[in-house]
């Protein structure tokens, strides 16, 4: 090869990424595809059409960057790796056909199963976790059941038919099922108990068998084949045999992109949702339903806060502003109207001016909110500026997560720092700020902290190509990608800390606000 090129590819919510890199995992190409779920018969979903027609779109507009910069068509690529939002539900029958529409982590109908299994593991199963959605199917005798032979994650179905392989990393793993802390593999303790609970269905299976294999990074995950190369470039320019590493979830990406892999580091992944990640040096006390147990792409346990909602109801009012600006013929670029926005929480009152909003456009299983229903409400006697609205708008985008993240703290767990990553903070120190005052830990960002799980999945490709001979992935991230990496670390005043607590204090009486609305307005629809 002439070159030694690394393709990162990440499924997120509302884009698909793809990023070129050199052997210094330096980015020469880019593409993208905007999509969005759908919210159809009462589930959210993605139509599998569109997976691949996204796919092969942003493949196309990276492959068409790479050759506007270089003069030649991009043929040969040294190592690929996948990624893409955890959890949800993708089941597959013995021919390989979908069983059901994708039923995404968005999707909270499955509380009374993860409560059932989290009693029956005595390890908490949240309800975006793959389990759950599966327990849920057969609680609600869905025929469909019978069938299953092959359940994964978006970045497993994707990997699986580009290589052939059913394996999976074991960070995008352990948000399908419990892993044993000690084997870096599904729990089979809690394997046995699961098969015992359904024994009665008298299903043709057994959970471990429609699951796919776990991997570590660097292990081997298979190579490109020439089915699969055809249906990533649609032009018939890129040859099969790249190697892939193990597909990823957003979560494990995340980690990697903020260099944030060691015991009493962590990273917070602020977009469509919003969670954090702590890499723990031991086992929390108890189960909390609220918390994640996950990993770390190698393994090593991590809590994670996981939460539905957090720019979503921004981006809403961001194109509600821009719609109006055009109205009126002033042109910004989303880049500008997002700055102004942002940098506009500076100029308010400690308390918001009494604005105060919940940015619920789905379900919250932290607070036990079933649906979703953005509110914004202000005392008549208060200050409605643009200031206290956007402060008002950034806390709340934070606000649940605090509410997790309280539960890390009381269980003391030492936490160091946090590296912010996303679209929260692609506004220099605003979000970054914000999030320090409410988890009262100094938060970081790196130069490319707007862009981080495509570029996380491509440093996990390179550390596979490199098969370990730079050590652990940490080692490897921290002497090889991030030696010489700017930071920039914020660490929120106690008086700004204390405007946080007293805003949750009022967000607590907002929730039971929304919890009454939502009954009332959704009463008639259900």
């Amino acid at each position: 090869m002439k070159h030694e090129h690394i393709l990162g590819i990440e499924l997120g919510s509302t884009r698909i990424k793809a990023v070129l890199t050199d052997v210094n995992y330096q980015e020469i190409a880019s593409g993208s595809h905007q999509w969005e779920n759908h919210y159809e018969n009462g589930l959210w979903t993605y139509a599998e059409a569109e997976i691949w027609e996204g796919l092969q779109c942003c493949y196309k507009n990276m492959a068409e960057d790479y050759e506007r910069r270089f003069g030649e068509a991009l043929t040969e690529i040294s190592a690929i790796g996948l990624s893409g939002m955890m959890h949800g539900y993708l089941v597959f029958d013995e021919a390989g056909n979908l069983l059901t529409p994708f039923r995404t982590w968005r999707n909270t109908n499955t509380g009374q199963a993860a409560d059932e299994l989290t009693k029956l593991f005595s390890f908490p199963v949240p309800q975006r976790w793959s389990i759950a959605h599966l327990y849920q199917a057969i609680l609600n005798q869905e025929p469909h059941v019978k069938a299953v032979r092959y359940m994964t994650t978006l970045s497993g179905y994707v990997h699986w038919k580009l290589t052939g392989k059913r394996v999976l990393g074991v960070g995008d793993a352990s948000g399908m099922f419990p892993i044993n802390r000690e084997t870096a593999t599904y729990d089979e303790a809690m394997l046995a108990a699961f098969d015992e609970r359904i024994v009665d269905e008298k299903f043709p299976w057994r959970c471990r068998d429609i699951l796919p294999d776990v991997c570590k990074a660097g292990e081997d995950a298979g190579h490109l084949t020439e089915e699969g190369a055809g249906m990533l470039d649609v032009t018939g320019n890129l040859k099969a045999g790249s190697v892939l590493c193990p597909p990823e979830g957003d979560a494990g990406t995340g980690m990697v992109a903020a260099n944030a892999v060691r015991p009493c580091t962590g990273n917070v992944s602020a977009g469509t949702s919003i969670f954090a990640m702590v890499v723990l040096e031991k086992p929390l006390a108890e189960v909390h339903p609220e918390i994640d147990i996950v990993t770390t792409p190698e393994g090593s346990q991590v809590a994670m806060v996981h939460c539905n909602n957090c720019t979503s109801e921004i981006n809403e009012w961001a194109s509600l502003f821009q719609e109006l600006l055009r109205g009126m013929g002033v042109e910004k670029t989303d880049a500008q109207l997002y700055q102004l926005l942002f940098e506009s929480a500076a100029i308010s009152d400690g308390d918001c001016g009494g604005v105060l909003c919940c940015n619920y456009h789905s379900g919250e299983p932290i607070v036990k909110m079933e649906e979703g229903l953005p509110m914004l409400i202000h005392r008549t006697e208060g200050h409605l500026s643009l200031g206290n609205f956007m402060r008002a708008q950034l806390y709340a985008a934070v606000a649940t997560l605090k509410i997790g993240f309280d539960i890390i703290r009381k269980e003391g767990i030492r936490v160091d720092y946090l590296t912010g990553h996303g679209g929260l903070f692609k506004t220099p120190e605003v979000g970054q700020r914000i999030l320090s005052e409410a988890l009262k830990v100094p938060v970081c960002t790196m130069d490319h902290a707007g862009e981080g799980g495509a570029w996380g999945i491509a440093l996990l490709a390179a550390y596979r190509l490199r098969q370990g001979m730079d050590g652990s992935l940490d080692d490897f991230l921290s002497q090889c990608v991030f030696r010489d990496t700017h930071r920039t670390t914020i660490c929120a005043k106690e008086e700004e800390q204390r405007c946080f607590d007293i805003y949750m204090k009022q967000y607590d009486n907002l929730l039971n606000i929304e919890r009454v609305a939502i009954e009332e307005l959704y009463e008639g629809h259900r």
